[in-house]
């Protein structure tokens, strides 16, 4: 039987890379004439945020220049559809494969809008199938990589040995708010960066890889105001409420352990944990929950502290790492994300 695996991912890195140290003259000059004390609490969260440094489409100078949402979304749909590009043709490279041998492509974003999606220029740039099958996903947010996953995973599950390439490209750096003061966008703006990466998935029996063995989402009731982005004459403004950690702990074991159980497992059993990393009070808290059971989230601190949160496309450099190391067969992953709605996305992995 050919196994559907995760073939292999790859990033797509934004050109303008600044550490931390280098932004905080061009925040401290955004926060002009705002309170002392403010300025102090501002530049506190950046340097306290444990992102070391982030990547952009734009140079900072373009990040904190005020434009119009019409000139950043034309900067967003130009830049990340190369990047898309790049990610998508590095994968193929590694995975040897050709674009016409893709049935399937999904592409996840919540930064930028384009219609058409940017899939449709991805097919004609390749070359692709002209039966090729789309689906763009949007409006799902941090959780939009695991998420984008699952639909693959679900489809191929119909489909014994088709291929689909799942790419996640966001820029929250576009989303930038120049006139909004609140510690959202101020936070939002400590731990965002930009990035693109392509998972491929589908059949291979020689190499010890990845099986989804099962799939499936978590739905908070009544917490619609957690996360998202509200839709301004300025752009998208984020929306991020400060108790996301806390209701994250409240629900965890509710979001792992039915799941695990009905695979017949124990977390115990769960060698790799690939978490997307929402920011540095969530992954503290998240580590100290595993800590009691021997485990880690290592990479997903990694990850974070390397290129900041990219939305959607963070747990698949998470998911990179864990695919460049020798995992022996049997071992057990979980991959789980979180986004608006508000709602958990969980993946059970099985190396084969």
């Amino acid at each position: 039987m050919k196994h559907t695996k995760i073939l292999t991912t790859a990033k797509a890195l934004p050109p303008h890379c600044r550490s931390t140290t280098e932004i905080l003259p061009f925040v401290e000059a955004w926060m002009e004439g705002q309170e002392k004390r403010f300025q102090e609490k501002v530049l506190r969260i950046f340097k306290y945020a444990q992102v070391d440094k982030r990547y952009s489409i734009m140079s900072p100078e373009e990040v904190f220049t005020r434009t119009s949402f019409e000139e950043k979304n034309a900067l967003y749909s130009e830049r990340m559809t190369d990047l898309a590009e790049e990610a998508l043709t590095k994968a193929l490279d590694q995975a040897g494969l050709q674009p016409h041998q893709i049935d399937y492509i999904i592409t996840t974003s919540c930064t930028g809008i384009m219609i058409p999606s940017v899939d449709a220029y991805l097919i004609n740039r390749l070359k692709m199938r002209q039966d090729i099958i789309r689906l763009p996903v949007t409006e799902m947010g941090c959780a939009g990589g695991t998420s984008a996953l699952i639909y693959a995973h679900n489809l191929l599950q119909a489909q014994a040995g088709k291929r689909a390439a799942v790419i996640a490209l966001e820029s929250p750096t576009s989303t930038f708010q120049h006139t909004d003061f609140s510690m959202t966008n101020v936070v939002s703006a400590a731990i965002f960066g930009d990035g693109v990466a392509c998972t491929l998935l589908g059949p291979d029996d020689e190499k010890v890889l990845p099986v989804i063995r099962d799939a499936g989402m978590y739905h908070f009731f009544d917490e619609l105001h957690m996360m998202g982005f509200k839709l301004t004459n300025n752009g998208l403004q984020m929306v991020l409420d400060p108790s996301v950690p806390e209701k994250i702990e409240e629900h965890f074991e509710s979001i792992l352990f039915p799941f695990l159980h009905r695979n017949n497992l124990q977390i115990e059993d769960v060698e790799h944990f690939i978490f997307h990393p929402g920011g540095k009070k969530i992954v503290k808290m998240v580590e100290e929950l595993l800590h009691t059971l021997g485990k880690n989230i290592d990479v997903t601190r990694e990850v974070l502290r390397l290129y900041g949160n990219m939305s959607s496309a963070t747990v698949l450099y998470v998911l990179e790492e864990y695919l460049h190391r020798s995992i022996p067969k049997g071992d057990k992953g979980l991959m789980l994300s979180f986004g608006p709605g508000f709602s958990a996305q969980r993946l059970l992995l099985e190396w084969q």
